[in-house]
């Protein structure tokens, strides 16, 4: 497959399942079966919140890993990070701004989990809660990046602005729906592509010199390796409570494609998803996130949810595990195929 985005394999005929229209009656046995599973999960949330989140007081904040302005030194240190940052690959710099952008648009985030079924932002229960404290974490990633992005000079802050904003306001299409299955399959999946991310960010910049960049983005890679254990850990508990159900959702997305959060990503003058071809190369040549990654998502999320072994599955359900557990030699022989472009757009985010 030779293609225009590397990521064409991945979104070709996708489907948007939550825009289709639904039988009424298969839509209120749904519910009421996912709104039962959710209640009895979210029974547990303080446990689960307790394991997988921090409070605020042992948390790391955004100035613990930044130039302190009441410090004498603190214009050099400046200094320090615009040498460092003028001397970063600039592919790999893009994908570092685009990161950014895609952590500042946590409203959005925000607003779509509390939509999710089982979710009562109104009276509060403990899957508010937990979307929350959820947010209050990932809050910080966002400001962290932002600040340092600021002092590196490199940056056009009012055109990534501009990105940020519009990426908020055009809102984004996940194909999940209200369904709490769908969600967390999702969840799943970008909280482990976020930790790959920022992880490989971290390690390339670490090679070029800069460690306290290397440190500011392994930070926020653990806190997105325990995001994703959460949910994770949803799933798993819901394969245990309603498996053929839960394979079925797995399967659904999978066949529609984890679309990424930044799919709608555009600077300004550009359509809506105008850019986000040219971001997804950037990281592919800069090795950041790939195909193959998708893949190692993939595999890893049938292994430790352990499908091949799930047991009570109906006749829907075992189809839905066959079709997962071929699915990652599948996309492996069309990754092979597929050519990466070379650097065709100059972003305006990069100042220099």
């Amino acid at each position: 497959m030779h293609s225009k985005s590397v990521w064409d394999f991945l979104f070709l005929g996708r489907k948007h399942v939550f825009l289709q229209p639904l039988i009424h009656l298969k839509a209120m046995q749904l519910s009421n079966i996912r709104l039962e599973v959710m209640q009895t999960v979210g029974q547990s949330m303080d446990e689960l919140i307790k394991t997988y989140l921090k409070s605020v007081e042992e948390n790391w904040q955004p100035t613990d890993m930044l130039p302190d302005a009441t410090n004498p030194e603190f214009i050099e240190e400046v200094k320090e990070i615009q040498e460092l940052c003028r001397e970063m690959d600039y592919d790999l710099f893009t994908v570092l701004v685009g990161d950014t952008i895609t952590e500042e648009a946590l409203p959005t985030y925000e607003s779509w989990l509390m939509s999710v079924q089982g979710v009562d932002q109104v009276n509060g229960n403990g899957w508010s809660k937990w979307v929350r404290a959820w947010t209050a974490e990932e809050n910080r990633h966002g400001d962290l990046l932002n600040k340092y992005l600021y002092l590196s000079g490199r940056v056009n802050m009012r055109e990534m602005e501009v990105s940020t904003q519009y990426l908020i306001s055009d809102g984004f299409d996940i194909g999940t729906g209200m369904d709490p299955y769908k969600n967390f399959v999702y969840t799943s999946f970008q909280e482990l592509a976020t930790n790959v991310s920022h992880r490989r960010v971290a390690s390339f910049s670490r090679k070029q010199g800069n460690k306290q960049l290397a440190k500011i983005c392994n930070t926020i890679a653990k806190d997105e390796a325990r995001h994703a254990s959460a949910y994770m850990e949803f799933v798993r508990r819901i394969f245990d409570l309603d498996p053929s159900e839960m394979m079925l959702a797995f399967e659904a997305m999978m066949r529609n494609k984890i679309v990424m959060p930044a799919m709608f990503l555009r600077e300004s003058g550009q359509q809506i998803g105008g850019l986000w071809e040219h971001f997804s190369d950037a990281a592919q040549r800069a090795m950041v996130y790939t195909t193959q990654d998708y893949i190692t998502i993939l595999r890893s999320l049938t292994a430790d949810w352990n499908i091949e072994h799930i047991k009570g599955l109906n006749d829907k359900g075992e189809r839905a595990r066959d079709y997962l557990l071929n699915l990652p030699d599948r996309l492996e022989r069309i990754s092979q195929r597929i050519v990466v472009p070379k650097l065709d757009h100059k972003f305006k985010w990069i100042a220099s």
